[in-house]
């Protein structure tokens, strides 16, 4: 069976760490999966006064309701994820029954200060388990946007985290299945 994933990086810098983590995925993906990337950075703030979609939400929208499974770059904002990540979420969660999101499978990643948005990456499992989407649990990949394993073009080098990449794509793949059969 072959399978789509879509990648949202929470991040809009062109070259941030986590869209480099997002290029490192699409590298490290296994047979019969393909990797769709969401371009956030002309999405509104979800309002619900807005009675029609703007074609950018529509867009994303489309994106994740053809995507049999979800990665998501998370990066870290004030403890918590950004905006833009989040916002995309609550506009997916506005389609009836929560046709797009509820029982589809998703891989978290994140880079980061500190402990590599560790904190972000708990409140976005929290806003899971609302959303009714079923993470992935291991492996996790947690990776210092400032440890040396990015380049100055935001792609990632470390090995180490390319190998975590290439896991976690294949378990995403293997959960995927299980969750659709």
């Amino acid at each position: 069976m072959s399978l789509r994933f879509l990648g949202i990086a929470g991040s809009l810098r062109q070259k941030s760490t986590n869209r480099g983590l997002l290029r490192a995925v699409a590298a490290h993906l296994p047979e019969g999966v393909e990797l769709d990337v969401a371009e956030l950075s002309d999405i509104p703030f979800y309002n619900a006064d807005i009675t029609e979609k703007p074609a950018p939400v529509q867009r994303v929208l489309a994106q994740i309701g053809q995507a049999d499974a979800l990665v998501l770059a998370c990066p870290e904002y004030n403890y918590s994820m950004a905006p833009a990540l989040k916002n995309i979420l609550d506009w997916a969660s506005r389609e009836p029954n929560n046709g797009l999101l509820a029982g589809k499978a998703v891989a978290i990643l994140g880079s980061g200060g500190g402990m590599g948005t560790s904190r972000a990456q708990y409140h976005l499992r929290q806003s899971c388990v609302f959303l009714d989407l079923h993470p992935l649990n291991k492996p996790e990949v947690f990776a210092n946007a400032f440890s040396g394993s990015f380049n100055e073009h935001g792609d990632l080098v470390d090995e180490r985290l390319h190998g975590l990449i290439t896991e976690q794509m294949q378990a995403l793949a293997a959960w995927t299945r299980t969750l659709k059969s």
